[in-house]
């Protein structure tokens, strides 16, 4: 755990039915639904989502970008993930044990869509208008590519389409047998449950969903940051381009 992060605050921290079936290729089926801008006016607050597959670092980034942030530029940081924390997160979380199976793709979808609606107007909105930095690990991308591999794509994106884009969505790039492993070490050590999503041929195929989204830079802007690279130089990367964005 990162010190003396005194002033950085973490999160207490509708389209049609979907069809039958699921797209060979779930990203191909997209369509051209606009995600509505952050308007980001007089500088103000700024929204940082973190993005990868599991294993790709972006909790432990979360945390020490804010770190960096405070001390190199004495921003106000809040910082949070999805699923929230808040009500539907926390069921969005039972859920993803590979031992629970109560909700099919469909709901659980919704239930994330929900999530981050809640999760934008209760949490971070607040945030950016009293003038904070938030990152937040995870966001509406994740959403796009996870549960596409279940549910058709377009539908997915249309659930989706209120939840506003941040002001910057970075990709933290990993190859997926690497990222595999690094969480399989983590669980080996922490004693966590297994989820859903973590198994070998769902980890490549959230691995090439991500791909396609960085390649086509939809449904907005996507910057990419090789996770493969040291902890301490994947947070400069990630500060440095936070930073030329501050400044523009």
């Amino acid at each position: 755990m990162i010190p003396a992060m005194a002033r950085a605050e973490g999160g207490a921290g509708v389209g049609s039915s979907p069809s039958s079936g699921t797209p060979r290729d779930p990203w191909a089926a997209l369509g051209a639904l606009c995600y509505p801008p952050r308007v980001n006016s007089s500088r103000g607050g700024f929204f940082i989502a973190l993005e990868g597959i599991d294993g790709a670092g972006t909790s432990t980034q979360t945390r020490a970008l804010a770190q960096r942030l405070i001390d190199d530029l004495g921003e106000r940081v809040h910082m949070t993930c999805e699923p929230s924390r808040g009500p539907i997160g926390r069921m969005i979380r039972e859920q993803l044990s590979a031992g629970a199976g109560a909700f099919n793709a469909e709901t659980l979808a919704l239930l994330f869509a929900a999530d981050r609606l809640d999760h934008y107007e209760r949490e971070i909105q607040p945030a950016i208008a009293d003038g904070r930095v938030v990152i937040s690990d995870r966001y509406v991308l994740s959403s796009l590519v996870y549960q596409s591999l279940e549910c058709p794509a377009e539908w997915v994106e249309t659930i989706n389409a209120r939840a506003p884009w941040p002001d910057l969505c970075v990709l933290v790039d990993l190859p997926w047998e690497e990222a595999l492993a690094r969480v399989a070490r983590r669980r080996a050590t922490s004693g966590e449950e297994k989820e859903r999503y973590d198994e070998p041929d769902l980890q490549r195929r959230l691995a090439e969903g991500y791909g396609r989204a960085r390649d086509a830079q939809r449904p907005g802007p996507i910057v990419t940051i090789d996770g493969g690279l040291t902890i301490d130089e994947v947070t400069e990367r990630l500060f440095e381009a936070v930073r030329a964005r501050l400044k523009a």
